[in-house]
């Protein structure tokens, strides 16, 4: 026990925290920037198991912030790169990784098997579809997101509202790391506290659910409130797969036509401007809107809703991996 001897030895903490940790089990979905932290501060504090769950290959581009990586291992599947190097820092935690990407339809399994759920995805999509599925299944989660050099973590769904109480509509722009840039310390920031906040719940401390942290690198400034309250928004839209359509949706593709990306059989390419006009919609029909990330899926939803009072599905269809 003299790995945990310095944890053990806090009166808040103690041995009864450090049994609690290593009989739990973790889905962690993302294994870039915010999971560097969050996975070598929880594997070496002795979390029991965890399921790493990541469709994306490390890049050059990821090194700057993604800490867990080197230069070897660039073309690698990140989850697999990520647990072999946790085993190695604590071999007492069971690490399962799975190279494929989260989606509306294998994440109740997964949601279910989780005592715990840390959102560190770069993609909006991927945390709507997980606190729609913790909140179905009283699931603690705790979601962190990073653009530029600023950023939030959070503890959603368990006691507390979900993530859509407190961000029930996405803006017009949604940032990624992609587009606008991040700064390796933000994300670092960040995600530890993901992981100061998942040991707290998993602990049974003060309880971090209901609870935004709010940090800005460039004034060195942390914020943040409390939505304990906060009411769960009525008619949102909410993600599928792509393999959960059915014969009779309206199945719209919003990218453009020679957009990289996964294939969409049977679809009508649209924009989400032909959404503004009354007559694009569907007859009886359920729709299904898709694009890459499912923002414009999401705007052309909010469109179409102001028209017709169906049903509406989004899907982000990403980008398109290898063996896709």
């Amino acid at each position: 026990m003299s790995r945990y001897a310095r944890q053990i030895a806090l009166p808040e903490f103690g041995q009864v925290s450090q049994d609690r940790l290593t009989a739990a089990h973790l889905l962690v979905v993302g294994a870039g920037g915010l999971a560097a932290p969050v996975l070598q501060y929880l594997v070496g504090a002795g979390v029991g198991r965890i399921t790493l769950m990541d469709g994306d290959r490390v890049s050059l581009s990821n090194l700057h912030r993604q800490t867990l990586f080197r230069m070897d291992d660039i073309g690698a599947p990140k989850a697999e790169v990520a647990a072999r190097h946790m085993a190695a820092l604590n071999p007492d935690c069971a690490i399962t990784a799975l190279t494929s990407p989260l989606d509306p339809a294998n994440a109740p399994d997964h949601v279910a098997a989780a005592d715990l759920v840390l959102d560190c995805a770069d993609s909006f999509a991927a945390s709507y579809v997980l606190s729609d599925t913790c909140l179905a299944q009283n699931t603690p989660l705790i979601s962190a997101s990073v653009v530029g050099t600023s950023g939030y973590c959070g503890g959603f769904c368990g006691t507390a509202p979900s993530l859509r109480a407190v961000f029930p509509d996405l803006p017009d722009r949604a940032g990624s790391c992609a587009t606008d840039g991040v700064l390796g310390p933000s994300v670092g920031v960040l995600g530890s506290l993901q992981a100061q906040m998942a040991m707290a719940v998993l602990t049974e401390r003060p309880s971090p659910l209901g609870q935004i942290v709010t940090f800005d690198a460039m004034a060195h400034r942390f914020g943040g409130f409390r939505f304990d309250a906060a009411p769960e928004p009525q008619g949102g839209f909410g993600f599928i797969a792509p393999q959960q359509t059915r014969p009779g949706d309206w199945l719209v593709d919003l990218r453009a036509a020679d957009e990289a990306g996964p294939a969409l059989p049977g679809a009508t390419r649209c924009r989400v401007t032909d959404f503004d006009h009354p007559d694009t919609r569907p007859d009886g029909q359920r729709a299904v809107l898709a694009c890459r990330t499912g923002l414009r899926s999401w705007q052309a939803a909010t469109r179409l809703r102001s028209t017709w009072d169906g049903d509406i599905a989004l899907i982000a269809l990403g980008d398109l991996h290898e063996g896709d």
